[in-house]
């Protein structure tokens, strides 16, 4: 199998995130839960996993670094925690459902920076007028994870710092690859993301960076900690206030082992590699007769293409018959085909890792190229 979905899960991972895995379930029990040796393996786990995440974010405390189940979870706690009735939210123009779900739930119709695909300064503009309309909280899709479009965050951080709007961030196709230090950004409340995908941990693991105290003052959750057990009121500091119930140990222990991996080969080289190959890719794609190729110089390891009037999980279908996994349709990301304008057809999304290949690339465009032919 030629795998090219790894925008929805790396499916293939560093071997020490496998035997990490492993070691936490043979050893590890109990996190906060007791002084015996394998709950104090727990919470060196767990710890281990805080740092190395504090490091490649430039988290000060590590303390801020909070685990959860995945990006859907942190996004959750951080707009439960700042977003009330009343308050007036912006959004890019490529929110996933994560963030447009459960803003519909709090009964929030956000302002959308609506700029045509790959206009940056367009959005750049569209920012500055949601803040002059009264903006107070923006969440912003770092990189898309339809197109590889990734936002103008530093032009974009720059208009909220100066005018004191809070920033999350959802970086679930950018942690791993894109720099994201949060000492840059004033502005950022919150920074949320998948252990799964580019920091290459194991699925059911993700991180909230914490920045914004507010956040731990209104949990998403209530339960034990493991910590101030005689109060029925949910602990105040963190990670206590957000971290109820037992946590995934031993996805913890592969995510520690995971992002391990991102820093000693570098992000600035993953990107490097994977934007090498879906340039690739995209070449090739666009000599191919009636396809319709989303490819931009400055885009990430994401491509999409789709055939007009040609319901984009049929293309699907007949590559995963040629062996190539892909993804079909609108990706969980309406608002993302709205901008580009896919909406009827949705589009067929290619997604490189570290470990794909050139060989593969080229194998998937001979597929592409058959599958759209026998159409």
């Amino acid at each position: 199998m030629i795998y090219l979905d790894s925008a929805a899960t790396t499916l293939h991972k560093p071997r020490a995130v496998e035997e990490a895995v492993r070691q936490a379930l043979r050893g590890a029990a109990g996190y906060a839960r007791g002084g015996h040796a394998a709950a104090q393996r727990a919470g060196e786990t767990m710890y281990a996993c805080r740092e190395q995440a504090a490091a490649l974010f430039g988290v000060a405390d590590p303390a801020r670094v909070v685990l959860t189940m995945n990006a859907t979870h942190a996004l959750n706690l951080a707009i439960h925690a700042l977003v009330q009735p009343d308050t007036r939210v912006a959004v890019g123009g490529y929110e996933h459902n994560a963030v447009m779900r459960p803003l519909a739930l709090r009964g929030i119709d956000p302002i959308v920076l609506d700029a045509p695909l790959w206009d940056a300064d367009g959005m750049v503009q569209r920012a500055g007028q949601a803040i002059a309309d009264g903006a107070e909280l923006f969440i912003l899709n770092h990189v898309s994870n339809v197109f590889g479009f990734a936002a103008p965050l530093d032009e974009i951080a720059a208009l909220l710092d100066e005018a004191g709007v809070p920033l999350i961030l959802d970086a679930s196709q950018s942690a791993g690859l894109l720099d994201i230090d949060v000492t840059k950004y004033p502005c950022l409340a919150a920074v949320c993301m998948p252990g799964h995908k580019g920091l290459y941990g194991p699925q059911g693991t993700g991180l909230l960076l914490a920045l914004d105290d507010r956040i731990a003052a209104r949990p998403l959750l209530a339960g034990g900690t493991g910590s101030l057990s005689e109060q029925l009121t949910q602990p105040d500091f963190l990670p206590d206030a957000l971290e109820s119930g037992t946590p995934n140990l031993p996805g913890a222990a592969g995510l520690a082992a995971g992002i391990a991996f991102v820093r000693s080969v570098g992000a600035e080289n993953i990107l490097a590699h994977e934007q090498r190959l879906i340039r690739e890719l995209a070449r090739a794609l666009e000599r191919a007769p009636r396809v319709e190729c989303f490819a931009h110089p400055m885009q990430t390891g994401v491509l999409s293409m789709r055939v007009p009037g040609v319901p984009s999980e049929t293309i699907a279908e007949g590559l995963a018959r040629e062996g190539v996994a892909v993804r079909a349709g609108l990706h969980c990301a309406p608002l993302a085909h709205r901008t580009a304008g896919t909406e009827d057809t949705g589009t067929v999304r290619f997604s490189a890792s570290f470990y794909t290949t050139a060989r593969q690339i080229e194998q998937a465009a001979a597929a592409v190229c058959k599958t759209v032919k026998n159409l």
